[in-house]
């Protein structure tokens, strides 16, 4: 069943790099988005981090997008993929709770902090961290907006392989049959204005190598 006419001119709008679609498309799908990932994690915060890879894969697979798939359903297929994808890494099964009430046992365990690092630190370390990396998310939607825009899809193709899917450049290069100084040029084009992002908040020592900028 194709999408409605207002999600197919919401789609097309984003298409063309309009900003307001984009704070619309988010307006309208996070709180839902939100509410399905947590139900499943139980953590807010790492819930809140599905929902934002959710919407950058929204963009990175938007020139592929296929009208006939709903708009809802397109966004919630990406969030469980994301989803699964956490839940794997973190050595767990990919299960939906049988119970809207069932708690893991992770509730019940936490690894105790170190006494050098008191609980005030440790609670500045995760807000610093966090606003890190709302930047680079904040950073990397505006980008994508624009490659779509300018249909730069060969860069945009380049930077899901390299920081999506985690793959090297000469793999990258294969896949995409371009040349590794291209992967390169792409990867520090990208790097460098997320690293301008960073400064341009004010953000002083910030952890490049944990959000995969070094």
């Amino acid at each position: 069943m194709p999408i409605d006419e207002a999600d197919q001119l919401l789609v097309s709008q984003i298409k063309a790099g309009d900003s307001d679609a984009w704070a619309e498309l988010i307006a309208r799908f996070e709180g839902r988005l939100l509410a399905f990932v947590n139900s499943r994690l139980r953590n807010a915060a790492s819930s809140e981090d599905v929902v934002q890879e959710t919407f950058l894969g929204f963009l990175i697979s938007l020139p592929n997008y296929d009208p006939a798939t709903p708009l809802e359903s397109f966004l919630f297929a990406i969030a469980s993929h994301k989803l699964t994808d956490l839940l794997r890494k973190q050595g767990r099964r990919p299960t939906i709770p049988l119970f809207p009430d069932e708690k893991g046992e992770r509730e019940n365990h936490r690894e105790p902090a170190g006494h050098a690092r008191v609980a005030s630190s440790l609670a500045r370390s995760k807000e610093r961290k966090s606003k890190e990396e709302q930047i680079i998310c904040e950073s990397l939607q505006e980008l994508i907006l624009s490659w779509i825009k300018n249909g730069e899809y060969e860069r945009l193709q380049c930077i899901e392989q390299l920081f999506v899917s985690g793959k090297a450049n000469k793999e990258v290069a294969l896949q995409l049959q371009i040349s590794e100084q291209s992967v390169a040029n792409h990867k520090h084009f990208v790097v460098g204005k997320l690293k301008d992002a960073i400064k341009t908040a004010q953000i002083h020592d910030a952890d490049l190598q944990g959000l995969g900028l070094s």
